[in-house]
């Protein structure tokens, strides 16, 4: 059964629509995450360790298929974000908690999400994840404030 297209909502800033795809990830709804993208054909999503996705169609089933398994408990914990006008990019330090038999473990992702202002307000054009560590997850939070 599929639910009811949400109308998009307008987000004011970068920061709004980045809330918006992580509570909508660690609650599971895929309209309200979809509502956060872009519409454009070249819009892109890469998850840690998979392929490159184009297109609405293709992010939309990436999420459907993550989220027949259950929800996504990612937490942005640092961000460094560089914005113009018109675009922003944010380097993001996710933590993902997993329930594990021995209790929850975390692991660590680094992305690279990139925002372009439309006339809807702020949309996601690409989320780019790649495996962390720990020690990454230290360092990148040592150098915060060196850019290179």
């Amino acid at each position: 059964m599929n639910s009811p297209k949400l109308p998009p909502a307008t987000l004011a800033t970068p920061e709004e629509a980045e809330q918006q795809f992580y509570e909508a990830l660690q609650h599971g709804e895929l309209e309200r995450l979809m509502a956060v993208w872009g519409d454009d054909d070249e819009i892109s999503c890469v998850h840690p360790g998979g392929p490159r996705m184009v297109g609405v169609a293709a992010i939309r089933a990436s999420f459907e298929s993550i989220f027949a398994h259950g929800v996504i408990d990612v937490r942005p914990e640092k961000i460094s974000r560089l914005q113009t006008m018109f675009s922003a990019v944010h380097s993001v330090l996710e933590r993902v908690q997993m329930s594990m038999e021995l209790g929850t473990q975390s692991n660590w992702v680094i992305a690279t999400n990139v925002y372009l202002k439309t006339p809807l307000g702020w949309r996601i054009v690409a989320h780019h994840a790649s495996p962390g560590s720990a020690r990454e997850a230290q360092e990148m939070a040592e150098s915060a404030t060196v850019l290179h």
